[in-house]
C-alpha cells in the first residue's frame, strides 16, 4: 500500500466520520425540534407514547441498574480501603465512593446498562419498521417518522436517565456502606452523612449534566441507525450490533469532553 492509497482511506473514514456524526446531530436536532418547539407550532407531543418509554427504559431497568451500581460501590469502597488502610485513612472511603459514584461511575454505568437495554431496543424496533415498509407507510399518511418514532424516546430517554442516575448514584453510595460498616467502624448513620458532606453541589450537577447528553446520544445512535438500515432480516442484526457499538464509544467521549470541560470550568 503505498502514500496515496493509505491517504485516501484515511480521508474515506474521516469523511465517513463526520457524516456519520451529521447525520446523529441532524436527527436529534430535529427530535428536539419536534420536543421543545413543536407544541407551540400546533404539534403536540405524544405523550402516552413518551410515557411508555419512560417505563421501558427507566422503571424496568431499576431491578438490574440497583444490583450492578451496588455491587460496584462495594467493589470501590473495597479498593479505596486497600490504599486508605496504609495511610490510616479508613474513614475517607465513604468520601472517595461518593464522589466516584456522582462524578463518573454512576453515569457511565448508567448509560452503558441503558445502552444494553434500550439503545439496542431502539435500533431493533425502528430497523425491523424499515425493514417491513412500516416508516414508508406512516410517510404516506402524512405522519413524520421522527415525530412519531424518535421523538418520544427523545423526551423519555432525556427526562428519565438524570433520574436513573440519582438511584444509581444511591445505591453505590449503600453499596461503599456496607463495607464501610462492616470494616470501617462505621454506622449507617455516620457513613450517609459522610458521603454526603463529601459532595458538593457541582458534584452531582456534573453527573446530571453528563447523563442527559448521553440519554441524548444514546437516542440519537439508536435511531440512526434504525432509519438507516439496510434491506434483509441480516440487516436488523447489523443495525443493533453497530448501535450498541457506537453508543459506548460516543458515550465514553462525551464523558471524556465533559470531564474536559468541567475540569477547566473549576479550576477557573
Amino acid at each position: 500500500m503505498n502514500v496515496m492509497e493509505l491517504t485516501s482511506q484515511i480521508g474515506g473514514s474521516v469523511t465517513d466520520s463526520l457524516a456519520y456524526l451529521g447525520g446523529l446531530a441532524s436527527l436529534a436536532g430535529r427530535a428536539a425540534y419536534f420536543t421543545f418547539v413543536g407544541p407551540f407550532r400546533g404539534k403536540p407531543l405524544r405523550l402516552p407514547r413518551a410515557v411508555s418509554q419512560a417505563m421501558q427504559v427507566g422503571v424496568r431497568a431499576l431491578p438490574i441498574l440497583s444490583l450492578i451500581t451496588f455491587f460496584i460501590g462495594l467493589i470501590l469502597a473495597l479498593q479505596a480501603a486497600y490504599e486508605l488502610r496504609r495511610l490510616g485513612a479508613m474513614t475517607l472511603v465513604a468520601n472517595a465512593v461518593a464522589i466516584s459514584m456522582t462524578r463518573e461511575l454512576g453515569p457511565l454505568i448508567t448509560a452503558i446498562v441503558v445502552i444494553g437495554r434500550s439503545g439496542s431496543a431502539f435500533a431493533a424496533e425502528i430497523a425491523t419498521m424499515k425493514v417491513s415498509e412500516e416508516i414508508d407507510a406512516l410517510e404516506t399518511m402524512a405522519i413524520h417518522p421522527v415525530d412519531f418514532l424518535v421523538t418520544p424516546k427523545f423526551l423519555a430517554m432525556i427526562v428519565m436517565l438524570p433520574c436513573l442516575t440519582i438511584w444509581a448514584n444511591s445505591m453505590g453510595i449503600l453499596g461503599g456502606a456496607l463495607f464501610g460498616v462492616a470494616q470501617a467502624n462505621f454506622t449507617w448513620t455516620r457513613y450517609i452523612r459522610t458521603s454526603l458532606d463529601a459532595l458538593f453541589l457541582r458534584d452531582i450537577v456534573t453527573g446530571l449534566v453528563k447523563s442527559v447528553m448521553f440519554g441524548i446520544t444514546i437516542t440519537a445512535v439508536g435511531c440512526y441507525e434504525g432509519l438507516t438500515t439496510g434491506a434483509g432480516a441480516e440487516q436488523v442484526g447489523r443495525s443493533t450490533t453497530r448501535a450498541v457499538v457506537v453508543s459506548i464509544f460516543l458515550v465514553i467521549l462525551v464523558d471524556l469532553v465533559f470531564t474536559i470541560l468541567f475540569f477547566f470550568i473549576s479550576a477557573q
